[in-house]
């Protein structure tokens, strides 16, 4: 058995060195081409790539949504957090303070959701299964929603993790502490 193990691991290092000389030597040979070449552009199947992006993008959008719709929920269980706090005399001001923000950019980013609202519902270039009817009023209507979706982004900048971050922050530093026996 004593002999066994060595040997098994100078096969292994032999394959290993084996598999990296093998991986460096070029699969096929390649050149550029000339100035005076015609070149192809790649060939793929362009509506099959749009109907992806659209059915991501439609995910991106139903996930803000949901966002949004939870969001005076989220907002009414924190209030309670921080007035429950200060009641007993905590310092809640860096949830307060994260819930403002929250709040403000839930007030900025309700509009630009509602305005790719229209753009989902239109679904220029796509039928009402996602799949491309008019390559060109897709790219256009993926390319609107992009952005749509990237401002929302921006409008919420990141104040959702923030917030969940100062409640667990707030929580663990006001954790009840086990009292130990007395006796």
């Amino acid at each position: 058995m004593n002999k066994i193990i060595p040997f098994l691991q100078k096969a292994l290092l032999v394959v290993l060195v084996l598999g990296v000389g093998f991986a460096a030597l070029p699969a096929a040979d390649v050149s550029a081409a000339g100035l005076d070449q015609e070149t192809t552009p790649p060939t793929g199947d362009r509506s099959a790539r749009l109907a992806k992006i659209w059915q991501r993008e439609l995910a991106v959008y139903e996930r803000q949504g949901k966002l949004l719709d939870s969001a005076d929920t989220i907002i009414e269980r924190t209030q309670a957090l921080i007035d429950k706090a200060t009641e007993k005399g905590l310092d809640a001001s860096a949830v307060q303070a994260a819930l403002d923000a929250f709040e403000a950019a839930i007030q900025d980013a309700r509009p630009i959701h509602q305005s790719a609202n229209g753009i989902v519902n239109s679904h220029k270039g796509f039928d009402e299964n996602g799949v491309v009817t008019d390559p060109e009023q897709a790219l256009e209507t993926v390319q609107e929603l992009g952005e749509h979706l990237r401002d929302f982004r921006t409008a919420m900048d990141g104040t959702g993790a923030a917030l969940k971050e100062a409640v667990k922050a707030f929580l663990k530093a006001n954790r009840p502490q086990p009292q130990a026996d007395q006796p």
